[in-house]
């Protein structure tokens, strides 16, 4: 690859990735995906996460995702807590408000959302982000605390956008953006998105990207497809690939306070 890349969120705990960890890493690695964060949603795939970015030299977040919320308990804040004290750990999260699936009910979610809210800033954490049709919610709460992070796989209108940009946080885009069908109204918000605030990420295993070629076998998702999400948005935002590859690392190191490797 001419450029190297960071996905800045993968599901690597999903068992749809069971026993081929090694592959996969191994396979991001050769497709120039640097670093990868992986994605806690509970506090067994949070825990799961650190150990697998122990083991590969990534990086994880721990915290609980709003389709989880009812399982939280009242030592939500003390196992996170230990969790975030391993360097690997960037941010809490996958947190937030998903009103498209209600697993969790409505009320659960946004107490839980709040408690992780406070906490990170209590951390000085940044924070992961997942909203599903929960906008206006989502936005009043955020209001609330003094957050920065990233909204993951953003999907939203461009009064979302705004908004989010308006909050100061990083907007991850993912292969959603590469579908012909669904993706055409966040075609459209890309070139608004400042390249300065902009993240990629592959939220592998799912969201597999429509412009691999040739069709793959597999509907699966993973990390080394994420150069099919570059590409696409070069294209978007008429620049070239390594400009965009360049300036999403450089967007992770800064959101996360990482030194440049």
């Amino acid at each position: 690859m001419p450029y190297t890349l960071i996905d800045s969120g993968v599901n690597l705990t999903n068992h749809q990735f069971d026993d081929q960890h090694y592959n996969i890493v191994h396979r991001a690695k050769d497709a120039g995906v640097r670093h990868m964060l992986i994605i806690g949603c509970d506090i067994a795939s949070s825990k799961q996460s650190l150990e697998l970015a122990i083991k590969f030299q990534q990086y994880s977040t721990a915290g609980i995702h709003p389709h989880d919320a009812k399982s939280a308990t009242e030592e939500l804040e003390n196992q996170l807590t230990n969790l975030a004290s391993h360097n690997h750990v960037l941010a809490i999260g996958e947190c937030g408000l998903d009103y498209n699936r209600d697993f969790s009910p409505r009320d659960t979610q946004r107490s839980v959302f709040r408690r992780q809210l406070a906490l990170a800033e209590s951390l000085n954490l940044p924070v992961y982000l997942h909203e599903r049709d929960a906008f206006e919610d989502m936005f009043a709460i955020l209001k609330e605390f003094n957050v920065r992070g990233i909204l993951h796989c953003f999907t939203g209108d461009a009064n979302a956008l705004q908004s989010y940009l308006d909050l100061g946080l990083y907007i991850g885009i993912t292969g959603w953006v590469c579908d012909e069908r669904r993706g055409k109204e966040l075609q459209k918000l890309i070139p608004s998105i400042p390249i300065e605030r902009l993240l990629i990420e592959t939220d592998a295993p799912f969201l597999i990207p429509r412009t691999v070629k040739p069709k793959p076998k597999s509907r699966k998702n993973e990390p080394s497809l994420l150069p099919y999400v570059c590409q696409t948005l070069a294209q978007l935002y008429q620049i070239d690939e390594k400009i965009i590859a360049k300036q999403t690392t450089e967007n992770f190191y800064q959101l996360f306070s990482l030194e440049t490797r």
